[in-house]
């Protein structure tokens, strides 16, 4: 049970303060304005990556086929190192840059706030949060975006990924390099890490100092930061046996916490998209750390628990429908369905092909969406902002998992901004921005 906020621990929300950290790397030599370096075709690939998601031997082939001049995959590789080249001004970023920490006082631990609770009453010198806050669902109120580290998480995940992939194609150093050191100051260096905890996560001022489904600050996202590893860890500059060691280090001791934890519990025992994506974080940490045993039997364990549960005789998802971002929140949970369907493949279980007792599919739940995500129909349910891309990975997933409606929707989806990058890392992402 969350206990409840101490005003004193807490700064009324305000601007964070630029990071030291990121001002030194803003004015460092690998910056977006420096020459590029040559792609030479003749350079040693790299392996497969150890991925836990991607699938790292589908990535080994798209490079060797880049480097034999393949021009659909040049083309996706150029839009990749555009958005990796926007990334190599930008960062580290640490939890200790709030203008406060968290409650406790640690300025290790992460601090985010819930985004869809808002102040109901003026600010004052007695009530300077606005206090009592109230829910509006899917509206993100602003101040989840000052003065916490839910925005820097997000680009901790955001560039490493991208800088990783960016990489592993080119043989860029430069790419690597600034990943490694995005990853080591949020995670590894004493002076500056994380501690491997979620206790003050979507914290509601006057209500609660954490929150169990602040979790899903990570499980939306972590499995991409454990691919960015798996892919610096084929022979990246700049990623050493120590920074190994103590990225593996800080993802058993996450593992144990969100296993063992109070909130932890809770949140594997939610019922909606959170309890997905819980599971979906489990289990990939559990085979990136190599317990296959916890891997495998939480996704045998999703078969009955999340899809039997979640998706409808016809491929619908109540309880996302129920949602002001019905579009959002339905693509949402099948994008930790498909990463779970894809964790599965690694330790012998078909998501795919399962089937409820009244025929629920992952199959039928991506169907359900592909009148929308192709432009055929219009979204019949509540939705505050419709992006018809959100979809696009997801009916990825299935075409690639042989579904015959989807292989014949992907031509016809949108791609999201930036460009489809599917060919290079065969997974899905959430690709509209909202969070919560």
């Amino acid at each position: 049970m969350a206990t409840a906020v101490t005003l004193a621990s807490l700064l009324v929300p305000a601007a964070s303060s630029a990071s030291p950290v990121s001002s030194s790397a803003a004015s460092s030599p690998a910056s977006a304005s420096a020459a590029p370096e040559p792609h030479d075709p003749r350079r040693t690939a790299p392996g497969a990556p150890a991925t836990v998601v991607i699938d790292g031997e589908r990535m080994r082939q798209a490079r060797i086929a880049l480097d034999r001049g393949d021009p659909a995959l040049r083309r996706t590789v150029t839009s990749l190192t555009a958005r990796a080249d926007t990334w190599l001004g930008q960062g580290p970023w640490t939890v200790t840059d709030k203008p406060a920490p968290a409650p406790g006082g640690d300025p290790h631990d992460y601090l985010s706030q819930a985004p869809y609770w808002w102040p109901s009453k003026p600010r004052t010198a007695d009530n300077p949060w606005g206090c009592p806050y109230v829910q509006r669902d899917g509206e993100r109120n602003p101040e989840v975006d000052t003065g916490t580290d839910r925005p820097d998480i997000g680009k901790v995940v955001n560039s490493t990924t991208t800088l990783s992939l960016a990489w592993y194609y080119t043989g860029r150093k430069r790419y690597a390099e600034h990943a490694a050191d995005i990853l080591r100051t949020w995670f590894i260096s004493s002076a500056t890490r994380m501690n491997p905890n979620l206790n003050h996560g979507q914290f509601i001022p006057c209500m609660y100092d954490g929150r169990s489904i602040g979790i899903i600050d990570f499980s939306q996202q972590f499995t991409s930061v454990l691919d960015a590893i798996a892919i610096l860890g084929t022979g990246a500059p700049g990623w050493t046996g120590s920074d190994r060691a103590g990225m593996r280090a800080w993802n058993e001791d996450f593992l144990d916490w969100l296993v063992n934890s109070p909130f932890g519990k809770e949140e594997s025992a939610a019922k909606n998209n959170h309890g997905t994506f819980m599971d979906m974080q489990v289990a990939a940490l559990a085979l990136a750390t190599g317990d296959r045993s916890l891997a495998r039997r939480t996704v045998l364990d999703a078969r009955a628990k999340r899809i039997d549960t979640q998706i409808a005789a016809y491929g619908s998802q109540p309880q996302e429908l129920a949602r002001t971002r019905s579009w959002h929140y339905s693509t949402f949970d099948l994008v930790a369905h498909t990463r779970l369907a894809a964790i599965g493949e690694q330790v012998g279980v078909d998501l795919w092909a399962y089937r409820g007792p009244r025929g629920q599919s992952l199959f039928k739940a991506v169907g359900h969406l592909l009148p929308a995500a192709t432009g055929a129909a219009p979204w019949p349910h509540p939705e505050l902002e419709f992006h018809r891309y959100a979809a696009s990975d997801i009916v990825h997933a299935a075409a690639d998992a042989k579904d015959p409606g989807a292989r014949a929707a992907v031509p016809r989806l949108q791609a999201p901004p930036g460009g489809d990058l599917w060919a290079l890392r065969p997974a899905a992402e959430q690709l509209d921005s909202i969070a919560g």
